[in-house]
This record gives C-alpha cells, sequence and structure tokens, in this order.
C-alpha cells in the first residue's frame, strides 16, 4: 500500500482514511471531493496518475482539514499512532501536518513497531518535524526546496522561523547545505532538492543533477514540487531503487512542463493530467543516459 498523510486547509473536512479517485480537476475520498490545486492533494493526485499508469495498486490517503489550529493534524497524528502497526504499508509519504515534536516521536515509535517497516517520505511540514525531533535520519527520502534545505542544514535553528540568515544566501551552494545536513544528522539518506536544478543527494553527496527539459514558467506555479513528491512515491511503491525513483520523478516533472508548456496562471491540475505521456518522455530519457553511460 502506499499511503499518503496530511492535511488540507478546509475546516469542516473530518478524518478520511481511503483509497482516491480522480474526477477531473479533483480528487475524491469516500464521499469528499477535494480540489486538486497544490498540497497534499496535488501530491495525491501525481501519485494516482503515476499508480494507475503502472498498472500498479490504488493510492490511500489520510487526510483532515486544518487551517493552522493543529486540530487536523492532531486527529492525523492520533490516527497513527493507534493504527499504523496493523497497517499493511509499503510507502508512507508524510506531507502538510502540523510541526510537533511530541506526536512525530510517537508515530515514529508506531512506524517502528510495524510488522513491516515502509519507506518513509517526508516533504513539507514533516521534514521540519522529524530534524527538530532529532530524527531526521530515520527516513529514506526528503524532498526539500533550497530555502527548506537551509533549515535541515542549520544545526541551531529549533524551528524554521530561526534559520540563520547567512544559511538563506545565495553564496551558499546546495553541496555545502547538504553537507552541513547531513554532518549534524538532519537529513534523510536521500534527499532531492526541487529547484531550477533538481540536486539528488546520498549520504551526504550529489550524486546527479538534473536541468533538462526546462520549462521556466514551471517556478511559478504552486504545486510543482508536490507533484513531483507525488511521482517519486509512486515509483517507490512501484518497486524502484531510491536512486531510480529520483532520477525518473525529477525527469518526469520536468516533462510535464515541457509538454503542458504551462504560464504561470496554469493550475496544478493540468499539469497532473499530462504525467503519463511525460513519464514516457522521461523513461526515454533515462534508457538514452544509461546506454550513453552517463548516469
Amino acid at each position: 500500500m502506499l499511503l499518503i498523510v496530511g492535511t488540507v486547509p478546509n475546516p469542516s473536512l473530518p478524518l478520511v482514511h481511503g483509497s482516491v479517485r480522480l474526477e477531473n480537476d479533483a480528487l475524491r475520498v469516500e464521499n469528499h471531493r477535494l480540489p486538486i490545486g497544490r498540497g497534499t492533494p496535488a501530491l495525491a493526485a501525481a501519485a494516482a496518475v503515476i499508480r494507475r499508469r503502472r498498472g500498479g495498486e490504488e493510492v490511500f490517503v489520510l487526510l483532515a482539514g486544518d487551517i493552522g489550529r493543529g486540530d487536523g493534524s492532531r486527529a492525523v497524528y492520533e490516527y497513527l499512532v493507534k493504527n499504523l502497526r496493523v497497517l499493511s504499508v509499503d510507502v508512507l509519504v508524510f506531507h502538510y501536518l502540523q510541526p510537533d515534536v511530541d506526536w512525530h516521536n510517537k508515530v515514529l515509535f508506531a512506524v517502528d513497531d510495524m510488522p513491516r517497516r515502509p519507506r518513509l517520505i517526508a516533504d513539507a511540514g514533516y521534514m521540519y518535524a522529524a530534524k527538530m525531533s532529532g530524527q531526521a535520519a530515520a527516513y529514506d527520502i526528503f524532498t526539500p526546496d533550497k530555502g527548506e534545505l537551509a533549515f535541515l542544514a542549520d544545526e541551531k535553528a529549533p524551528h524554521p522561523f530561526y534559520t540563520r540568515g547567512f544559511l538563506l544566501h545565495d553564496h551558499h551552494s546546495v553541496e555545502d547545505l547538504v553537507h552541513r545536513a547531513y554532518t549534524h544528522g538532519d537529513a534523510a539518506r536521500w534527499l532531492v532538492v526541487k529547484g531550477e536544478t533538481d540536486h539528488i543527494a546520498d549520504s551526504g553527496r550529489i550524486v546527479a543533477n538534473v536541468t533538462e527539459p526546462i520549462w521556466e514558467p514551471m517556478e511559478a506555479i504552486g504545486g510543482t514540487g508536490d507533484t513531483l513528491t507525488g511521482i517519486l512515491a509512486a515509483l517507490c511503491a512501484s518497486g524502484h531503487d531510491f536512486l531510480d525513483a529520483c532520477l525518473l520523478a525529477a525527469l518526469t516533472n520536468r516533462w510535464a512542463g515541457h509538454i503542458a508548456r504551462p504560464t504561470p496562471a496554469t493550475q496544478i491540475a493540468q499539469l497532473v493530467g499530462v504525467l503519463p505521456e511525460a513519464l514516457t518522455e522521461a523513461q526515454k530519457a533515462m534508457k538514452g543516459e544509461t546506454k550513453r553511460g552517463e548516469r
């Protein structure tokens, strides 16, 4: 099972757990219709499209509404602590949840009690909780942008708000920040650093950079980082090793921009719709690189 965990900014959404169905520009979970704007719905939609394209099983989500008060996040945390031990999960993705170190640690204890440990992927606020707890190394993959990476790289910052300014300056390279994050145990084994260039790191070392294809308006569209994480999760659930999954996810997300030719006004649902074609092109590109020995 691929299970995606997060919240949506809808205070009327109760705790929901179930498989997702795509309905044009929305997700259907139980009897709830969630717009694919950005955030966890965009991540889940991208994962569902890729899983369907690969002939895989359904994608499951655990969601609740939360507009920053923390009530929805706490409901999600509590459900995980009570139920993870009896769930059969291959890949577990944590997304937008209010960072809470105590609840995070309880969830990680529940993961440790599972009969078979799933692959763990964290993005957005959950990376913050993992780092703040000192347990970042328990995760397989983080997917930060450079700003989020700066927080991971600041061993003294207890919260993203307190990231020291010198780490946010452009003169610090991604390589420098990756090294700092690993040196202090504040990163997962694998990092996919999202940006104009996508950097893939393994155990503190940059092992690949993905720069093409490039479609500059993609940088201005909210949710493209979410779709990358969703693609990555689906590929991990399909059995790809970590390096292949990271490379293919970065390429697929870029090909979606190349195919859809979005403008800054484009909605993320339009990019999700071209992901099957984008995956095909990315696979062709991967095969070409492998034949030339350029991996």
